[in-house]
């Protein structure tokens, strides 16, 4: 395939090597292109569920910093199970980097934390937004050559 940076000039060439496909290959570019298209959407839908995640943390950290030592808390160790505790040293959390793994940090580098990773997931949002998009215009480019060629075969027999 072309490069497909050149804007117009190689939507121009992409179009033309897909004019020159047979209709088994302009319907395999397709299907590969859609199967891309629903992945990317898939990932999509997982950062965005990240970024909700990590602002909750966010959150959380801030109303955790307005305790008072000592305060009688409810903590979460599933999404559903609370058991009572105590907050101990409001300065000091516990982040999950992981695979299983915490690291002990100030209260500071938590949110740093997850304003850090929430940045680099919409930068790889809007990135995968991009690619989606230039997948999207292929599937769509290829369908209606498919679609005429058909009818070209369709309008010959």
């Amino acid at each position: 395939m072309a490069s497909r940076k050149g804007g117009s000039a190689g939507e121009g060439v992409r179009s033309l090597e897909l004019e020159k496909m047979s209709v088994e290959q302009l319907k395999a570019i397709k299907e590969q292109t859609d199967m891309e298209v629903n992945l990317l959407h898939d990932s999509l839908n997982n950062i965005r569920t990240a970024t909700s995640r990590l602002d909750n943390a966010s959150a959380a950290l801030h109303d955790l910093s307005l305790r008072p030592q000592g305060k009688k808390m409810l903590v979460p160790l599933t999404a559903s199970l609370y058991v009572p505790g105590t907050l101990d040293d409001a300065d000091k959390v516990l982040v999950d980097v992981g695979t299983g793994y915490f690291i002990e940090k100030t209260m500071a580098e938590g949110k740093d934390y997850c304003d850090r990773k929430i940045k680099l997931l919409k930068s790889n949002f809007d990135q995968l937004i991009e690619v989606a998009a230039k997948k999207k215009n292929l599937a769509d480019e290829a369908g209606v050559i498919l679609q005429a060629k058909l009818k070209q075969m369709a309008a010959t027999t």
